[in-house]
């Protein structure tokens, strides 16, 4: 089976997540995707991060009824901090009949050749890098990569951040999130 991982924070998930990772699932040859929640990282300041379990509560909620989307927190049990590389080998060794690839938006492409054993991630997973809107090109050392695949999927112009933000200011944010993820964070209070 062919899984691609999408990491984020998931802070909270919204339908641009969604967009993405539903078309990247429909339109490419991987059979499922994952979102791997990023455990709050113990070094930094916490701010308006929620706890790692309430942030994969949100994105079990936002994939329940897609068979394609699935939450996993397989990062919560690695030690921290943690770099993806990491993550691919104990996938690897835990699921050995799977094939693991990365997906990504460009802008992280922009820095991949920093992140520790790009190299080896390479040479062994595909990654799947979605557009974001952007002037500045992806580093050329990837264009035309075998390994690359770059998927025309929405340019979604959406941000945790800004809805965060927006919920702090009781703006109306339920259009962006799905509704069983807007029950829980109204319930909750979170971002208030």
């Amino acid at each position: 089976m062919k899984i691609g991982l999408y990491f984020g924070s998931f802070n909270p998930i919204h339908i641009g997540h969604l967009v993405i990772a539903n078309h990247i699932a429909e339109h490419s040859d991987l059979d499922q995707v994952w979102f791997v929640v990023t455990p709050h990282n113990p070094f930094k300041k916490k701010s308006s991060l929620l706890d790692n379990y309430q942030r994969l509560e949100l994105v079990y909620r936002a994939t329940k009824d897609y068979d394609k989307l699935k939450p996993s927190d397989i990062e919560f049990s690695l030690p921290q901090p943690n770099y993806t590389i990491n993550t691919l080998v104990h996938l690897q060794e835990k699921y050995p009949n799977h094939e693991f690839s990365l997906i990504m938006g460009e802008d992280n492409l922009k820095s991949f050749h920093k992140w520790k054993n790009y190299d080896v991630i390479l040479e062994n997973h595909d990654i799947y890098v979605y557009p974001r809107i952007s002037d500045n090109k992806v580093n050329t050392q990837f264009t035309g990569h075998k390994k690359i695949h770059v998927v025309n999927a929405p340019i979604m112009e959406l941000s945790s951040t800004f809805i965060r933000n927006a919920i702090k200011t009781r703006k109306n944010v339920k259009p962006m999130l799905p509704e069983n993820v807007w029950e829980y964070l109204d319930e909750m209070n979170f971002y208030r």
